[in-house]
């Protein structure tokens, strides 16, 4: 079974040129974990996830605990951060080098990476351009149904 035969040709994606508030938004309304970054000209440039971008706002609660705060304090503080941070580039905070598949790969070969790095979901690239992705749950679909 091939990548190509199971995989997700709309990817969520988000352009490199973003801001986090766009990235979250994107997140958000797709229901997704993680968004492909791509260039202007539909280049693959990495990957950017929820947890990078919670990362970047999320205070340390040890921290504000330990100076007397409360986590009321701490919430108030992450949702400050939050706004404070909304209009800035995501560039920083994309994974650049990002494992990837292209669509003549086995997805059995794709299925092994996932689980052994624990990851969700992978990029599809051909020719440098991103063309689609693939996740545990597509290979798991094609198992169930024989594709």
């Amino acid at each position: 079974m091939l990548i190509r035969e199971i995989m997700t040709i709309y990817p969520v994606r988000v352009e490199i040129t973003s801001t986090m508030r766009r990235a979250a938004e994107i997140i958000s309304l797709a229901e997704a974990s993680d968004l492909m970054v791509i260039d202007d000209e539909r280049n693959f440039v990495g990957v950017l996830s929820e947890g990078d971008i919670l990362r970047a706002v999320l205070p340390n609660f040890d921290e504000i605990l330990a100076a007397g705060g409360s986590l009321a304090d701490a919430f108030d503080f992450f949702a400050r951060k939050g706004q404070e941070l909304s209009g800035r580039p995501i560039a920083p905070l994309v994974i650049r080098n990002a494992i990837v598949v292209k669509p003549e790969d086995e997805a059995a070969m794709a299925a092994s990476v996932m689980v052994e790095k624990q990851i969700r979901r992978l990029p599809v690239v051909d020719g440098g351009k991103l063309v689609g992705t693939v996740s545990r749950a597509d290979i798991c679909r094609a198992l169930i149904y024989g594709l």
